[in-house]
């Protein structure tokens, strides 16, 4: 486990009340499943965000950010590296505050252009990891 370097995470997941979830599946045996069902128990509100689903978790899933029809605080992407420069340019353009890209999940060019544009970036961390090492 990585050491925890910074409150900002810790101010961040206190501040955050609605996350999207990039890529967020039905199966219960995904990562993106059981993290977001861990968040959702915790008071967050999930939006899932795939157009391959039509609800997740109890929620209606959207094709994409930008369908999203309420405030986001904070996007959290399951979705491969490749994928992560078109979904941080679509949370720049709708001015979402933050961004988290789970473990594995890297690109420098693409968190520099988010932070950059002053949005708050987390990378290569699992939300429910951070969540839990502070006791939130």
């Amino acid at each position: 486990m990585k050491p925890i370097v910074s409150d900002q995470i810790g101010e961040l997941l206190t501040r955050v009340k609605t996350i999207a979830v990039v890529g967020l599946s039905s199966d219960p045996m995904r990562p993106s499943f059981g993290v977001s069902q861990y968040m959702q128990r915790r008071g967050y509100r999930i939006i899932p965000v795939n157009p391959n689903e039509s609800s997740v978790l109890g929620e209606k899933a959207y094709p994409n950010l930008s369908e999203v029809p309420e405030k986001i605080d904070l996007v959290d992407v399951f979705r491969r590296s490749e994928f992560v420069p078109e979904i941080v340019e679509e949370t720049i353009r709708l001015r979402i505050p933050a961004v988290w890209l789970q473990e594995g999940v890297i690109d420098q060019a693409a968190a520099k252009r988010a932070r950059d544009a002053g949005l708050t970036v987390v990378m290569d961390r699992c939300i429910l990891k951070e969540h839990r090492a502070r006791g939130l």
